[in-house]
C-alpha cells in the first residue's frame, strides 16, 4: 500500500545528481515496491550515472540560458518550450504523487509542469545561495529541503525544512583506518598527509598553485595526494615527467574517495555544497578555494558560511596560486588549528539528510493519494 510513483528531476553536474540518487535510495529504502523516473537533461552527466545506478531516465532537450550572447537565447526559449511539453506527456503516462526537483535544467520544465497538473512538488536546494531554477519553483512548492540556515532570504519561511544535504553512503560506512588508507596511495602513514581534489574534471587553480610551489613540495615533510582531474592529467604528467617527487602521489581520478578522505589531515577543495556536507559529517579540517566560474558565485558564499563559524580556512581563487601551498603547509603542522577546525565543521553536520527527505516525500505523496481516493 505504501509503493508510491516518484518523479525526481535535475541533475547537470555530480553536486545535483549525488543528492537525487541519494533521495531516491532512501524512498526505495522506506517503500520497496515505488516506482521512481528520472528526467533530466539530454546531453548532460545524468543521462550516465542514473541508469549507472539502476535507475530509468527521460531526457529534455532543455538548456541553459547563455548570459553573454542574448540571441543565442531564441534557441533556449523554443528548446524550454519543447521540454514543457515533453514534461507534461511523461507525467501524464507516468502519473506520479510527487516530483522532486535537485536543481539543474531539466527540473525547471518538469517541476513547473508537474504543479500546474497538480502534482505535489519538493525541491531540494544545496547551497547556501539559492540557484535560479529553485528560486522560480518556489511559490508553488509544497515544501522546500534546505543546508543552510538564513534560507528565507530566497523561500516562503513556512515551506522551509532544514535537512542538510545527502552524501555518498560509501563514505560514511567507509572502515578503513588512516594508516591504511594512506598506503593504498603509497605514502608513508607517520607524515602529514594533504588531499588536494578539484572535481572530476580538475580545477586549473588548484593545479596551477600545485605546480607554482613544486620545489617547496619537494623540500616539505608533508606528503601529498593531488587529484589533478581528467581533462588536466595528460598535460600535467607531462610537465612533470622526469621531476617527480616520493611524496606527492598525482593521479587524474580518485575511485575510493572514503580511503582518500581518510588518510588526509587537511583537505583543499573548492566549495560545492556536495563536497562540504561530506567534510562536516567525516570532520575533516579544510582550506577552501571557491570557483569563481558558478552562477550567482555561489560557492564563495558557501565557504563563508563555514568561514563565519571558524570551521573552515579561505582562499580566493585569484590569491591561491601565491598564498595556497604555504597556508596548507603551516596549516597541516598546527594541531591546535587542525583539532580546532575538525571540531567546529562536526557542529554543521546534518546526519541522515536522504532519509529525513525521504520521509517529506513519502508524506507528500500519501497526502495526494488519500486526497485522489476521497475525489474518486
Amino acid at each position: 500500500m505504501n509503493n508510491i510513483r516518484l518523479i525526481v528531476s535535475g541533475g547537470g553536474t555530480g553536486g545535483h545528481i549525488f543528492p537525487a540518487l541519494s533521495i531516491a535510495n532512501a524512498v526505495k529504502a522506506k517503500c520497496p515496491d515505488s516506482e521512481i523516473l528520472f528526467v533530466g537533461a539530454e546531453n548532460r552527466m545524468e543521462m550516465q550515472r542514473v541508469p549507472a545506478a539502476g535507475y530509468r531516465i527521460i531526457g529534455l532537450p532543455v538548456s541553459g540560458f547563455d548570459r553573454k550572447h542574448l540571441l543565442k537565447n531564441i534557441a533556449v526559449l523554443w528548446r524550454l518550450m519543447k521540454s514543457r511539453r515533453k514534461a507534461r506527456r511523461i507525467i501524464r503516462d507516468f502519473r506520479p504523487h510527487v516530483a522532486v526537483g535537485v536543481g539543474g535544467y531539466a527540473s525547471g520544465p518538469t517541476l513547473k509542469e508537474a504543479g500546474a497538473m497538480g502534482i505535489p512538488t519538493l525541491l531540494q536546494e544545496q547551497n547556501s545561495y539559492a540557484g535560479v531554477t529553485n528560486k522560480l519553483l518556489a511559490k508553488q512548492a509544497d515544501c522546500i529541503c534546505v543546508a543552510y540556515e538564513g534560507m528565507e532570504r530566497f523561500f516562503p519561511k513556512d515551506k522551509i525544512k532544514l535537512t542538510g544535504n545527502p552524501v555518498r553512503q560509501n563514505l560514511l560506512e567507509a572502515s578503513i583506518t588512516h594508516d591504511d588508507a594512506v598506503r593504498t596511495f603509497g605514502l608513508d602513514p607517520t607524515k602529514k598527509t594533504i588531499l588536494i581534489v578539484g572535481g572530476s574534471l580538475g580545477a586549473r587553480t588548484l593545479n596551477e598553485s600545485m605546480l607554482q610551489a613544486w620545489d617547496t613540495l619537494g623540500k616539505s615533510d608533508v606528503q601529498f595526494i593531488w587529484q589533478t582531474g581528467k581533462y588536466y592529467h595528460e598535460q600535467i604528467t607531462a610537465q612533470l615527467r622526469g621531476r617527480e617527487l616520493p611524496n606527492v602521489h598525482v593521479c587524474d581520478f580518485i575511485s575510493s574517495m572514503d580511503a582518500a578522505y581518510a588518510a588526509a589531515d587537511l583537505v583543499i577543495s573548492r566549495a560545492g555544497a556536495g563536497s562540504i556536507s561530506e567534510f562536516c559529517l567525516l570532520g575533516k579540517a579544510v582550506i577552501l578555494v571557491p570557483s569563481p566560474n558558478v552562477a550567482e558565485d555561489h560557492q564563495t558564499k558557501n565557504a563563508l558560511a563555514l568561514v563565519d563559524k571558524a570551521a573552515a580556512l579561505y582562499v580566493k581563487d585569484a590569491d591561491a596560486t601565491a598564498k595556497l601551498v604555504a597556508l596548507a603547509l603551516d596549516t597541516v603542522e598546527d594541531e591546535g588549528k587542525l583539532a580546532q577546525l575538525r571540531t567546529n565543521i562536526l557542529t554543521l553536520a546534518f546526519h541522515h539528510s536522504a532519509e529525513v527527505i525521504a520521509d517529506e516525500v513519502i508524506a507528500l505523496a500519501m497526502k495526494y493519494r488519500k486526497m485522489r481516493d476521497i475525489i474518486g
